[in-house]
């Protein structure tokens, strides 16, 4: 075992105990990967929610993807080339959640250097774009009609982010790490029950657009359960990717069609026709996928790191952090450790909401907000026996004062709950996590004729007007602006090592889940695959609080309503997945085992053999 510093608490140790223990059954029921669902790997690929073994380890939502990174892992890939690999697998199998259409944020930790490296793949509005963009005759725009739309879809940062990563830190060349993904999409992928229900969710918005019809309700239908649903036109964009670099897509043959599709949605002649978009060949030609430095704060002696603005994920999971560290959760009780975190929950998302845009349009006050002395003027706010009023009014983080609050307060807007995360270790010990999305689940709904993939409708994580008219909205619309973002990517070292690293899904719910698992995990001495699977709340300094059905059922919710809490049940929050190095050498992957029909975690070699 590597030797503990003075910093790691005894918390900390009985961590790592339990997860060895955990660590321990998992090697013991490793057995050949058998079930449904033909993986690229030419074997059956089941889902487990942990694996542990040597040689690296994937983490992602389906076993598909899993096994497509396990794969380049297998060929002597790193963990970039797994991430993207997987990622382009999920693009094939989870294609109402990423895809080539859409963008994210890629966080990664080289154990050569010790370093954490981030990409910003993030949208853009076309150059076009101001802060009326979904506005008409002084109004904003009704979002139903923004969301199914060319109006809402920004320039596509995947693909850059691909290349980006692996021309940077990866080892394989891109048609290599695509290879997996081409054969799966060629060959097809077996239909589960979450992908038909999130087909029957939006069939009366596909039925607009005729391509998507054709690609994803074969003969008109449904898909069935268990049926197998191949993708040929993805195959041959991934070929053309793979032969010759992201180039078409930005600057050629595919391109035209994005643009083309966009401005001139193909929808079909019997339905209302739907609004169209700007986006231009030069906008897709001048766009750059961003490096930056990650965000970062200190948390009982561990170093958190995570993704910088144009995300919030990073400051706001941060700030949340800042806030709790004043007491010892691990030594409340279940509902004031609760309580506690709903409350920072609350006061972190305030100040998002004020301060938080693109840094390349806005000036965010990034340092300022991830500062402890900011977050303890928040913290006295926290009272153990009331509840604060929602909305909450923002801080300041520049000119902090005691429990003061400035500008007036607004409530969060929606962000679509879509998106899929990715984590990915290598043998060198190497650790990639990867949040990637096309916003709300199926996006914009409009599939690129003959490319086989769907394009965003991210452009509605802009403010459709500001919430105070006298009140500067960092993140209205504006040119090549990115829209703010709530992905968290995050990766956690312990004296400059990795300790574990972890994100999730769904819009504005993905730092809550993320800060959650984190509290579960640091504080509460869950092992890693408890504090994911653990149930959830989720406030966004709204009037009510969400919570999973297994938190509505406890004997919490009562008595936390005795505090003045409130409360709406959802049937799940996120879909998070993780890994982490265990002292003996090995990994352990962990995911859901139930949300969204659970996860796939997998290593390379169950044993050191």
């Amino acid at each position: 075992m590597r030797r503990m510093t003075n910093r790691r608490s005894a918390r900390l140790l009985a961590v790592l105990t339990a997860t060895a223990a955990i660590a321990a059954a998992g090697a013991a029921a490793a057995p050949a990967l058998t079930g449904s669902g033909d993986g690229p790997s030419g074997q059956k690929q089941s889902k487990k929610p942990v694996a542990v073994g040597y040689g690296g380890a994937v983490s992602s939502v389906d076993a598909d993807a899993s096994a497509a990174g396990i794969k380049v892992l297998k060929q002597g890939g790193n963990a970039v080339d797994a991430a993207v690999a997987t990622a382009a697998a999920l693009g094939v199998t989870e294609p109402y959640s990423a895809g080539l259409g859409g963008g994210g944020y890629f966080v990664s930790y080289d154990a050569a250097s010790g370093k954490i490296r981030t990409i910003d793949g993030r949208e853009t509005a076309p150059k076009s774009a101001d802060e009326k963009l979904f506005q008409e005759d002084g109004k904003a725009l009704p979002f139903d009609e923004v969301v199914t739309s060319g109006l809402s879809v920004g320039t596509p940062g995947t693909p850059a982010t691909w290349e980006k990563a692996l021309g940077e830190w990866g080892t394989k060349p891109l048609g290599k790490v695509l290879a997996p993904a081409e054969k799966l999409a060629r060959e097809g992928f077996t239909v589960d029950e979450t992908f038909r229900k999130q087909t029957a969710e939006n069939e009366e918005r596909f039925r607009k657009f005729p391509d998507t019809v054709d690609l994803f309700m074969p003969g008109g239908k449904l898909p069935e359960k268990g049926s197998t649903l191949r993708n040929p036109d993805l195959a041959r964009t991934y070929d053309t990717i793979a032969h010759k670099g992201t180039g078409p897509l930005y600057d050629g043959a595919i391109a035209d069609d994005i643009v083309k599709t966009v401005r001139k949605p193909p929808v079909d002649p019997d339905s209302k026709k739907v609004r169209t978009g700007d986006l231009t060949r030069e906008d897709l030609k001048a766009y750059e996928a961003g490096r930056q430095a990650p965000s970062h704060t200190r948390y009982r002696g561990l170093d958190v790191f995570g993704m910088a603005p144009s995300s919030s994920g990073g400051t706001t999971v941060g700030e949340a952090l800042n806030i709790l560290e004043r007491g010892d959760l691990g030594k409340l009780s279940k509902k004031k450790l609760l309580h506690r975190y709903i409350e920072a929950s609350r006061v972190a998302f305030a100040d998002r909401g004020r301060w938080v845009g693109d840094p390349a349009a806005e000036d965010v006050p990034t340092k300022e907000l991830l500062s402890q002395r900011f977050a303890d003027s928040r913290a006295c706010l926290i009272k153990d026996d009331k509840v604060l009023k929602s909305p909450v009014a923002p801080g300041d983080p520049r000119h902090p004062s005691d429990c003061g609050s400035g500008d007036k307060a607004a409530p969060t807007p929606y962000e679509g709950k879509s998106t899929t995360h990715l984590t990915t270790a290598d043998k060198w010990g190497n650790i990639v996590s990867y949040t990637l999305t096309i916003e709300q689940t199926g996006g914009s709904g409009i599939t690129v004729p003959g490319r086989g993939f769907l394009l965003n409708n991210e452009l509605t994580d802009f403010s459709f007007e500001p919430a105070d008219p006298d009140v500067h909205d960092p993140n209205l619309p504006g040119p090549g602006k990115r829209p703010r973002s709530s992905m968290s990517p995050t990766i956690v070292l312990d004296d400059g090592k990795p300790a574990f690293a972890l994100g999730s899904p769904g819009g504005a719910t993905i730092i809550t889940t993320v800060l959650q698992s984190m509290i579960n995990h640091v504080d509460r001495g869950m092992p890693l695959p408890d504090a994911i699977n653990a149930p959830r709340a989720s406030q966004r300094n709204a009037e009510k609080t969400e919570i999973e059905p297994r938190l509505w059922n406890s004997d919490l919710r009562p008595r936390l309503e005795d505090l003045g809490h409130e409360f709406t049940k959802i049937d799940e929050l996120g879909a998070a997945t993780g890994v982490q190095p265990l002292p003996d050498g090995r990994w352990l992957a962990a995911a859901e085992k139930e949300r969204r029909g659970g996860g796939s975690a997998m290593v390379v070699r169950p044993s050191k053999k």
